[in-house]
C-alpha cells in the first residue's frame, strides 16, 4: 500500500477515535484541539490501554510507536513486546515477542516499519539495531560505531543509548538518537548517527551532535515530512515528576562529528539547530489525572512517537505515547497533537 493511501487511512481512523468514550473527559474536546502553544495543540488524550493484557502479555512499557503499512499502529514495548493497534480504539489485534540472537529479550526503543514491512528495532543494552521480520524473527543486524557502544567496548553507559530511531524521507537515509552524552563528551550533547541504505543494506554515515535542555535526554526522534526532525526532551525529579519538551530540529548545516572523538570545548563544531515547540506541562490538562507528583496531571513519563499525517490545515498529526514501566504510579497514556511546522 502506497505511504499516501496509508496515511490517509490511519489519519481517518484516529480521527474516528475522538468519539469514543472509552479515554474519558478528554473524548469530548473540539475538533481543533486545545493550544499548549502557538505551534502546537492537544486534541485528546485516551488512557484506554492502562494495565491491560493481550493475548496474556501486558499491555504497556511503550517506548516506540509507528504507522504500519496497512494503516495500523505498531507499538514496541521495551520488554521485547511489539503489538500490532487498530488506529480507531487502540485495541491490541496481535503480539509479537522479541529476541536477541541467544534468545535473550530485548530492551527495545526505537521502531521504524520499513518500506517492505520488515521491522528495524533498537536496543539500548548494546546498542544495537536490528531488522526482524513482521513475526519478529531476526533477518540482520546494523553496524554501529565502537565510540557508540556501552563501556568497555565503547563509551556510552547502559540504559543511555539508542532511544530514538526514524527514516528519512525517501528511505535512504536512518537516524538513531543516544539518550545521553558519550563518556567525553559535554553534559547534554548527545550523538545522533545515520545510515545510509546501499544496495539493499545499511552502512554507517554521518553523525551529528544535538544538545538538549539541561537534565534531560532524548527518548524519541521522528522525520518530518520535509527532513527536518521532531525531537522529545524528556527527564525526571523524584516529588516533582517529568518533564517532557517537544523540539523541531534542522540537522542540515550540523557538523558530522562522526570522526570527532570528544565533544567538550571543541570550536567549530556546529550542533544541529533546534527550536522549541512546546513544553507539554503547558498544555491543558483535559480532566487528566495522575498517580504521583506532576507538574501538569496530564504529563507522564513519555517516550514514544510518530507522524500519523496531516489536518486540513497542514498541520502534522502526531501521536505521543508514554512508558508505564508496568508501575501503578505510572500511565499508560495515548496523547493526540496537533503540530505546526
Amino acid at each position: 500500500m502506497r505511504l499516501r493511501t496509508v496515511l490517509a487511512t490511519l489519519t481517518a481512523g484516529l480521527a474516528a477515535a475522538t468519539c469514543l468514550t472509552a479515554a474519558g473527559p478528554a473524548d469530548a474536546n473540539s475538533a481543533e484541539g486545545h493550544a499548549c502553544s502557538p505551534a502546537v495543540s492537544l486534541d485528546r488524550f485516551s488512557d484506554v490501554l492502562d494495565k491491560t493484557t493481550y493475548d496474556g502479555t501486558f499491555v504497556g512499557n511503550f517506548s516506540a510507536l509507528a504507522v504500519d503499512r496497512d494503516g495500523s499502529l505498531a507499538a514496541l514495548g521495551d520488554r521485547s513486546s511489539l503489538f500490532g493497534l487498530a488506529p480507531a480504539t487502540l485495541r491490541p489485534r496481535s503480539a509479537v515477542h522479541l529476541a536477541d540472537e541467544k534468545g535473550a529479550d530485548l530492551d527495545s526503543e526505537g521502531l521504524v516499519v520499513d518500506g517492505d514491512g520488515t521491522r528495524l528495532i533498537t536496543s539500548e543494552t548494546e546498542p544495537s539495531v536490528r531488522r526482524h521480520s513482521r513475526d519478529g524473527r531476526i533477518l540482520d543486524r546494523l553496524p554501529v560505531p565502537s565510540s557508540l557502544q556501552v563501556a568497555p567496548a565503547g563509551r556510552a553507559t547502559a540504559n543511555q543509548t539508542f532511544e530514538g530511531l526514524t527514516l528519512l524521507p525517501g528511505g535512504r537515509t536512518l537516524l538513531a538518537s543516544m539518550e545521553y552524552a558519550l563518556s567525553g563528551d559535554s553534559a547534554g550533547t548527545v550523538r545522533f548517527q545515520t545510515w545510509q541504505r546501499h544496495q539493499g543494506r545499511f552502512r554507517l554515515a554521518a553523525q551529528y551532535a544535538y544538545r538538549t535542555d539541561a537534565g534531560l535526554g532524548v527518548p524519541e526522534v521522528q522525520a518530518t515530512p520535509d527532513g527536518r526532525l521532531l525531537v522529545l526532551e524528556r527527564g525526571f525529579t523524584a516529588g516533582v515528576g517529568n518533564t517532557v519538551r517537544l523540539y523541531l530540529a534542522d540537522p542540515r548545516h550540523a557538523t558530522d562529528t562522526s570522526g570527532i572523538e570528544n565533544l567538550t570545548g571543541q570550536p567549530g563544531v556546529r550542533p544541529i539547530r533546534k527550536t522549541l515547540l512546546a513544553d507539554i506541562a503547558d498544555c491543558p490538562s483535559l480532566g487528566a489525572t495522575a498517580k504521583q507528583p506532576q507538574p501538569n496531571p496530564l504529563l507522564d513519563n513519555i517516550e514514544g512517537m510518530t507522524i500519523t499525517g496531516r489536518d486540513r490545515a497542514g498541520r502534522l498529526r502526531v501521536l505521543l505515547v508514554s512508558d508505564d514501566n508496568q508501575n501503578a504510579v505510572q500511565t499508560t497514556r495515548f496523547y493526540y497533537l496537533r503540530v505546526r511546522v
